[in-house]
């Protein structure tokens, strides 16, 4: 049966030990309290998972403990995407082996300059083709300094395998642009809780945000009152959360968005990021605290 790419899903970031070993169980520890907020479904090992930090055994039984803690109800998706067309496709496979719904593939970027529409469409095309995961693109020019376009994205729509994009961009009229020429579920998923409802104005489908990590109720909130039609409801929730999604992503980052779930005192685990990361220091979690606390979260 066809998932529905469709909804709230938060990229959750990776529990380590203060030697940077995974804690597999306070992932699933965390993922059962996000269990009871509505989400629709998880990012495991995207960006704020800090994949790129992680060996393939790592993130192989992250996503083995994240199964046995995401109800069938909700999506499981994963991060897969390296920078070889041949080892994205090997990844997804034991992707599906530890029982993923989706799968995420990021732009190759190393070799940004050579990364033309045509080299993209061959790369998406090819994992498309051989991956037995429903296979999503992950556009993220912040990190990759690689923006793919809306005319090379209308074209990968056309393979009945690529089933959305996750777009970081925040060009909302390129979202548009999208939605306007593919399929009917193709899905365009919003890369950030900043831009959420200007995107779900111009038809995306919902949003993979790390905002949702911390304040998942109103991000689900903001959702339902766009679904309903309540777009006074949707627009003053995302003014109250502009700033607080800044400053778990931008401004602060992963380090950011592991002391915002700490800060919650709800039994998240944040614990620090992987070296080469540094923790929040002491002044920036201070000004992490008023922040949550003018957004109403804490």
């Amino acid at each position: 049966m066809p998932i529905k790419l469709e909804g709230i899903f938060p990229p959750v970031p990776t529990p380590f030990d203060s030697d940077g070993e995974i804690l597999p169980n306070k992932l699933q520890a965390n993922l059962a309290l996000w269990n009871r907020t509505g989400l629709h479904g998880y990012v495991v090992l995207g960006s704020n998972g800090e994949a790129v930090m992680l060996t393939e055994s790592e993130k192989i039984a992250l996503w083995q403990a994240a199964r046995a803690a995401i109800p069938r109800d909700k999506l499981f998706l994963v991060g897969a995407g390296l920078e070889s067309t041949r080892a994205s496709i090997a990844l997804a496979k034991r992707a599906a082996e530890s029982g993923a719904d989706a799968a995420m593939f990021v732009t190759p970027s190393y070799y940004k300059s050579t990364m033309k529409p045509a080299a993209l469409i061959q790369h998406y095309r090819a994992i498309a083709d051989a991956s037995p995961l429903p296979t999503i693109v992950y556009n993220m020019p912040a990190a990759t300094a690689l923006d793919i376009d809306a005319d090379t994205v209308i074209q990968l729509a056309e393979h009945p395998n690529i089933i959305g994009i996750k777009d970081s961009s925040g060009n909302v009229a390129k979202y548009a642009h999208i939605v306007r020429a593919v399929r009917p579920d193709f899905s365009v998923l919003a890369g950030s809780g900043g831009y959420a409802y200007p995107a779900l104005c111009v038809g995306a489908q919902g949003a993979v945000a790390a905002l949702a990590n911390v304040a998942p109720r109103e991000c689900v909130a903001l959702y339902d009152a766009f679904r309903a039609g309540r777009h006074n409801d949707a627009r003053a929730l995302q003014l109250r959360l502009v700033q607080l999604n800044a400053a778990v992503t931008t401004r602060w980052s992963v380090p950011g968005l592991k002391a915002a779930l700490e800060e919650l005192n709800q039994g998240f685990y944040g614990g620090p990021p992987r070296r080469p990361l540094l923790p929040l220091a002491e002044a920036d979690r201070a000004a992490l605290r008023q922040v949550m606390r003018d957004a109403g979260i804490i």
